[in-house]
């Protein structure tokens, strides 16, 4: 493709050199640069790609696409290679992936969803449905990447950077996939990850505290309207009117709205409700009618996801029957996921890693445990530290005993982390103990439960890995808790 057409739709540039040259690849990592390639340099929170720009040249990169002038007056700028200025390269790199993959989610219907909680859950929720509508779907998200059955690979993050976005689009346009479902983190959003996508719908599922910190935003109102941008991006927006923000997303949307709730006036209502230690069943208006709605998956929060899935599948015309049926089969991988084990102790794991998912679990869980709600959980490093003191008092509030472990410590110290946790959970009456290694703190719960408790074992979910250091370590805590129980005595 001609580097022209690549920028087309780029208002703000400077070229130096011939921009007709032919370009057979896109790379923002130097490391990934063939002949031909235009190379974008993007500026990041631990590295700058404009430091990479001699090595691009070096492998043979025919154009060089940077924001930061200052950066290349120290190089020796070759004749054969054209050199674009712009102000903001990832915006850049997104218009220039859209051109290159031909636009891809202009071919397919595509689906957003965005939130602090229940991205997972709905886009699988969503997923299922259209497919048990013999529909051909495509899934992008925290967990795994999907067209239909067929698994693209774990996900490194939420929302893929803006060219493995297009590059995966185009591979789904090829499998001739229909619908595309996607989660759409915050961050995404900000960073123009999916900019130049045509959005079919927006789904807004809630909004609580979360992501503040150095690396993600810098307050509360700088990540609301970071999610608030998918609203101006989609044709149509389905929200939840019960969530503090929900007013709000629906006055400043720039699409056309439906509502769904359980407290409020909205498109669709679910009524009496029943929240068991198995899953939720509920009452919603599917066409003309009442339909009893029941999904595996206990807590209130699941009656709100699958609100949020039905208004989508009612969109695109699933039937009634189709909807009831395939909510009672569904699973998600770490979310509310129960663990087999010869012992018969419940034992789940669920990805509540912020203040507000962890209250929803604990509570949910607690309603219907005959026994003790004894929860392992730790917070991630190199992220916002205030909700640390919040969640260790949500967990001394409700769980009758709390083990304060390690999550992914990343670069930061596991004990600074459990430490920060303590400032509010000794603030309240709960019992806990401190256990940094997070393997002897799963065994620690398993080993003082009985069949009547419920051992949560918080922040982790799907995740198979344990991050510290920059490094991942195998950590599947299914396979953790069957190797614990297996060699109980």
């Amino acid at each position: 493709m001609k580097l022209s057409e690549i920028l087309s739709g780029i208002s703000d540039l400077k070229a130096k050199g011939n921009v007709d040259i032919d370009i057979a690849n896109i790379a923002y990592d130097s490391r990934k640069v063939t002949p031909e390639s235009l190379f974008v340099a993007v500026t990041g929170y631990d590295s700058d790609g404009h430091d990479y720009i001699q090595e691009a040249i070096q492998r043979g990169a025919a154009a060089i696409l940077l924001e930061n002038v200052n950066k290349i007056r120290d190089i020796v700028l070759p004749e054969d290679v054209t050199f674009i200025v712009t102000t903001n390269t990832r915006y850049a790199l997104a218009i220039a992936s859209c051109n290159f993959y031909k636009n891809p989610s202009r071919r397919f219907k595509l689906i957003g969803v965005t939130g602090t909680k229940g991205k997972t859950t709905t886009t699988y929720m969503i997923k299922t449905l259209l497919e048990a509508q013999n529909k051909k779907v495509g899934l992008i998200g925290t967990i795994e990447n999907y067209i239909g059955e067929e698994s693209l690979g774990e996900s490194e993050r939420t929302t893929p950077e803006s060219l493995e976005l297009q590059r995966m689009f185009a591979q789904m346009v090829e499998e001739k996939v229909e619908y595309v479902v996607m989660e759409v983190s915050s961050q995404a959003l900000k960073l123009n990850r999916v900019t130049g996508c045509h959005f079919d719908i927006g789904v807004f599922t809630n909004f609580s505290k979360e992501h503040i910190s150095q690396k993600e935003h810098s307050d509360m109102e700088e990540y609301f309207n970071s999610k608030m941008k998918l609203f101006e991006m989609c044709q149509t927006g389905f929200i939840n009117i019960d969530d503090f923000r929900g007013a709000r997303v629906k006055k400043e949307a720039k699409c056309q709205v439906k509502t769904y709730g359980i407290d409020n006036a909205c498109d669709l209502l679910a009524k009496d409700i029943t929240i068991t230690n198995i899953g939720v069943d509920f009452k919603a208006k599917l066409s003309d009618k009442n339909e009893r709605i029941k999904v595996d998956i206990p807590g209130r929060f699941s009656v709100y996801n699958s609100l949020a899935a039905i208004s989508v599948a009612l969109y695109y015309g699933c039937s009634p029957e189709i909807i009831k049926t395939a909510l009672e089969t569904i699973k998600i991988p770490g979310r509310s996921e129960l663990v087999p084990n010869k012992k018969e102790l419940s034992i789940m794991i669920d990805y509540a890693h912020s203040p507000e998912s962890l209250e929803n679990i604990l509570q949910a869980v607690k309603t219907y445990t005959k026994g003790r709600v004894i929860v392992v959980f730790g917070c991630g490093g190199d992220r916002d530290k205030t909700k640390r003191p919040i969640m260790g008092e949500i967990a001394g509030r409700i769980a009758d005993y709390s083990i304060v472990t390690s999550d992914n410590p990343r670069t930061e110290d596991p004990e600074a982390i459990t430490k920060d946790i303590e400032e509010g959970i000794s603030k309240t009456k709960g019992k806990y103990e401190v256990i940094v290694d997070r393997r002897q703190a799963i065994e620690k719960a398993i080993s003082m439960a009985n069949k009547k408790d419920i051992v949560i074992l918080a922040g982790k979910g799907h995740e198979p890995y344990q991050e510290i250091n920059h490094q991942k370590y195998p950590f599947d805590e299914r396979l953790i808790v069957k190797d614990i129980i297996n060699n109980m005595k």
